[in-house]
């Protein structure tokens, strides 16, 4: 695997042949891995073609001379003492370099070489890396960049030639002269500008084991602590030449120079066979061999015997043999013979070593074996091959375990048992996709492996002589149209696969260790038997036929059944202990549409999905260790028992039917039953129950309830919204929750909340919204007698509350964080100064004597609480005034939106942060006094003027956001002044700003 990463880089692009190959010459890479890198025997072909535009040389190269390689003197000899024109380092790259990008490029050279650089050791020298834009000498090194397409390996070579093979690290110029670090006085003092860093040789060693033969070939002519280790024979025992051109001498010379070669790829190679027949003799170590496309006659195999090592040889996609006789292929030490996608008459095979052969796709008529010692046999898609040359292949290897000839139309039964008679070993048998096959009468004792998937002669009877393979581990049978029934009793069977069986009704399966099955669009399946010690999973979805499972597996952990809309309320007992899955935690039974009564009794199931059970109407449930159970769509149920589950947390408001609830759960903390609309009898008993939603439970009475707080006394949160028929009984029980802080009642008949007062004293929030039936009176309690001194939140949204009690709630609950009056009719003015303008119209003597009653006391408070004040939709409120003196200094956010009839607002607010006037349709008079306003909402205020803003917002200087949209009397706003004026302000929504 190691030799395939290192050997990646130098597989190119393979051409096709005849004319089409011919044309696409030039831009094929042609890899000349003779190596210009200390190689005297290296050959380069002569080309007679003019160099690209981008080169400076013009003249054309003669016959390179094999013993002048290796410096430039011996180059300029062998041009016939004609000078190498002037050739720089860019062009002897092939273009590889553009001097347009020389500025972004990294340049890394040898700095300072000279003649004691030549005596150091190679591992002190250092690597100069100039920094990007510095501009070395003219040859100082290799710059990296992109490769250009353009110029072949041929000029790749023989710009690397240029560097001496005699030791020295001198670079030359394009005048074929050293360029020495003292001759060039505008280059850069290197201890300045560069950065030095030294490689050992085993981090060379190392970092080069990556690289693949091409990239070694340009790291080479780094320098000569490179070079040497690029040469290494740890990187050249693999050859990869797979779609790459190669000349047939630099083949050889790389051959020589590296004997000890193992691996050889020439796979898509043109001349590939002649290739191999001039270098065999140097392939003595070679043992693993690869070739294809092409012809490959008798001398090609002849010559194999030249590898006395050879253990493996692949070929792919090539013509054997000369056409008209056939190919012989006879080695000593073959082990594996791989011959894909060929094509030959006929094929012999004598290797008295060889153990797996594979002639899978192969196109031939008939093949003859003599391989004592075969063990694997691949026939797959040999379409020609008759059923008597297959029986005849197959009978002559007697150790044979492992045969392929799936796809092989003709096989009959009869070569089956002959095979099965004269291979008594045979352990794994795929006949996939042999329509002659029906396997009786087959005996195979020591099958492990059976494949015997679109066999259309596989039927019911063909079990008999499957079930006699008792060492049977692994049997497929997808898409056996005509099977109707499998019945098997195999004691090691693990893996079993039954996908896409038409006329499949029945399994019954017996087998201790099987771990894995899969059963997939068998439509008319209506029976599963299946008996198992070792089998977790059990997939069975989407069989709409099946009515009827039964299981003994007790280590089965997940079951999902979804889908299978026939299964009846009897599948419940096989999942209920004693049921076979004593071990079950995960039952999937969605969209099973037959269940109407679910009864499941389980000491392990943790986890029950029943989405999509519409027909269910009754569901109970003793399983103590259930956590998490999903009813989405059982729209139907009416009863459900939860006695007793483990669960953490149940949501029924999708079950709008059910009218019976009975749950035991000692660790529920949350429960919501909002939704279940008809629910009229409820016994809850969750003793570390912490939040009960019940909105719209319109017929849960008074005795549920009860039982429901007595049961459950750590209630925080109880939300009885909608819920009508709770009355006065039921809210006495509440004296129980001596932990309930937030209790909502909205959209109830409520009257009289003496109740409340006297049974949750440590309430903080009381909502109340839409309670139309609630008077004055009913409030009376909060502000005049104390009651619910820890409220901090409550909502008298939509409710008839009159105006005093609204002021008595704002001037004596002092505590109050957030009130809501959204939508009170009878809300007439917000008035907190002092003066006749609004009292509280309340007996003095009937207050606390801490407690003020009217207005102009309210100055004399410490302090109110208050931060949001809510009177969103109030149409008769029409004044809203809150001076310094009201003491509503933690007021932030007031809201009086839709408030049409509002016609003044005037506030003096330290602290208020947003306000919300939109749709005050009415609004004249606005005076504000809040040096932290942030945010002022004034849309569509169609009477508010000019002036009147500009006078209210002048105090306001940490205003950011202005909304002044369809305010018809605002249109003439110097919006640019307005910034200037107030710096903080970074939004302002107008009619007039696009």
């Amino acid at each position: 695997m190691a030799n395939e990463g290192r050997m990646k880089g130098v597989q190119g692009v393979g051409g096709g042949t005849g004319d089409e190959e011919d044309g696409n010459e030039e831009v094929r890479e042609e890899l000349e891995l003779a190596l210009s890198l200390g190689w005297r025997s290296w050959h380069l072909p002569p080309r007679q073609e003019p160099a690209p535009s981008s080169h400076n040389w013009t003249a054309v190269l003669p016959e390179w001379n094999p013993d002048a390689a290796g410096s430039s003197h011996d180059a300029k000899t062998a041009l016939g003492g004609q000078s190498i024109p002037s050739l720089r380092f860019r062009d002897m790259l092939g273009g590889i370099l553009d001097a347009s990008h020389a500025g972004g490029s990294v340049e890394v050279g040898w700095g300072n070489l000279d003649e004691e650089d030549e005596d150091r050791d190679l591992q002190n020298k250092r690597l100069r890396v100039q920094h990007f834009g510095e501009e070395g000498p003219l040859h100082s090194g290799l710059l990296f960049c992109r490769e250009s397409p353009l110029h072949s390996e041929h000029e790749l070579e023989f710009g690397l030639s240029l560097f001496p093979n005699d030791g020295s690290e001198s670079l030359r110029d394009a005048n074929n002269e050293i360029v020495d670090d003292a001759e060039n006085p505008g280059e850069r003092n290197s201890e300045g500008v560069g950065i030095r860093m030294d490689l050992s040789d085993d981090l060379l060693h190392l970092i080069f084991s990556f690289l693949g033969q091409k990239d070694l070939c340009r790291a080479g002519v780094t320098c000569k602590q490179w070079r040497s280790a690029s040469v290494h024979d740890d990187f050249w025992k693999c050859l990869k030449f797979e779609n790459t051109r190669i000349s047939l001498q630099n083949f050889v010379n790389i051959c020589r120079r590296y004997p000890s070669v193992t691996e050889l790829n020439l796979n898509g190679v043109i001349n590939a066979e002649m290739l191999v027949l001039e270098a065999i003799v140097f392939l003595r170590h070679l043992k693993t061999l690869t070739m294809g496309k092409g012809q490959l006659g008798g001398p090609f195999f002849q010559a194999l015997s030249e590898c006395p090592l050879l253990t493996a040889l692949t070929v792919n996609d090539a013509s054997l043999g000369s056409g008209i006789q056939e190919a012989t292929i006879k080695h000593g030490g073959l082990r594996e013979l791989h011959i894909f996608k060929c094509r030959a008459l006929r094929i012999s095979v004598r290797c008295s070593q060889l153990q797996i052969l594979s002639l899978r796709r192969t196109g031939m008529a008939h093949v003859s074996l003599n391989c004592p010692q075969l063990l694997e046999l691949d026939f797959q898609s040999c379409h020609k091959l008759s059923d008597n040359a297959i029986r005849q292949a197959a009978t002559a290897c007697p150790l044979l375990a492992k045969l392929d000839m799936s796809s092989c139309s003709c096989v009959t039964d009869e070569t089956l048992r002959d095979i099965g008679n004269s291979c008594p070993s045979l352990s794994a048998l795929d006949a996939s996709n042999c329509p002659n096959i029906s396997f009786e009468s087959v005996k195979l004792p020591m099958l492990v492996d059976l494949r015997l998937l679109s066999c259309e002669g596989i039927t019911s009877a063909s079990m008999v002589a499957i079930a006699y393979s008792r060492l049977l581990e692994a049997l497929q049978l997808d898409n056996c149209s005509l099977l109707t029934s499998v019945s098997l009793d195999l004691p090691h069977l693990k893996n079993m696969s039954l996908v896409h069986l038409r006329k499949f009704a029945e399994l019954n399966l017996r087998s201790p260790v099987l771990s894995y099955i899969k059963v997939s669009r068998c439509s008319v399946l209506h029976r599963v038997s299946i008996t198992s010690t070792t089998l977790q999973k059990l997939v069975l979805q989407k069989q709409e036929s099946l009515s009827s499972l039964s299981l003994q597996c007790h280590n089965l952990i997940d079951v999902d059944l979804s889908d299978c809309e026939s299964l009846t309320n009897a599948i419940c007992e096989v999942f209920s202990d004693g049921g076979g899955c004593p071990k079950l935690r995960s039952l999937i039974l969605d969209n099973c549409e037959s269940l109407s009564i679910v009864e499941l009794n389980s000491s392990s199931l943790v986890c029950l999905s029943l989405a999509g059970c519409r027909s269910m109407t009754c569901l109970r449930l003793s399983c103590p260790n259930l956590q998490h159970v999903n009813l989405d769509g059982c729209d139907h149920l009416k009863n459900a028992a939860f006695c007793p589950v483990g669960l953490e947390s149940l949501n029924l408001g999708i079950c709008p039917k059910l009218s019976i609830l009975c749950i035991e759960a000692p660790n529920m903390s949350i429960m919501e039953l909002k939704g279940c609309g008809v629910l009229s009898e409820a016994s809850i008993n969750c003793p570390r129950l912490t939040s009960l939603d019940a909105s719209f439970c319109r017929q849960l009475v008074d005795d549920s309830l009860t039982c429901m707080t007595g049961a459950c006394p750590l209630i925080e949160h109880l939300i009885l919204s909608s819920c009508l028929s709770i009355g006065i009984d039921g809210l006495s029980s509440l004296h129980c929750l001596h932990k309930l802080t937030l209790l909502d009642l909205s959209y109830t008949f409520l009257i009289n909340l003496k109740p409340i007062f006297d049974s949750c004293p440590q309430l903080k929030v009381l909502k109340l919204s839409a309670c139309k039936y609630l008077s004055d009176s009913s409030l009376d309690a909060l502000y005049r007698e104390g009651a619910l001194p820890l409220l901090v939140e409550l909502d008298l949204s939509y409710s008839p509350i009159e105006q005093n009690a609204i002021e008595g709630l704002l001037a004596c609950c002092s505590n109050l964080v957030n009130v809501n009056f959204n939508g009170c009719t009878n809300f007439q003015e917000l008035v907190c100064e002092s003066g006749d303008s609004g009292s509280v119209d309340m007996p003095v003597d009937s207050c606390p004597p801490s407690s003020p009653i009217k207005n102009e006391e309210i100055s004399e408070q410490p302090g109110r609480l208050l931060e949001v004040l809510n009177c969103t939709g109030c149409p008769n409120i029409k004044k809203v005034v809150i001076p310094l003196i009201a003491n509503f200094s933690h007021l932030s956010k007031i809201n009086l939106n839709l408030s049409t009839n509002l016609k003044e607002v005037d506030l003096t607010c330290s602290n208020l942060l947003t306000l919300n006037l939109s749709n005050c349709s009415s609004l004249e008079v606005l005076k504000l006094d809040c040096p932290r306003l942030t945010n002022l909402q004034l849309l569509a205020c169609t009477m508010l003027q000019e002036e009147e803003l500009e006078s209210a917002i002048s105090l306001c200087c940490a205003l950011e956001v202005l909304n002044v949209h369809s305010c018809p009397k605002i249109n003439a706003l110097d919006f640019g002044r307005l910034r200037l004026v107030y710096p903080s302000l970074k939004r302002i929504q107008s009619s007039l700003i696009s």
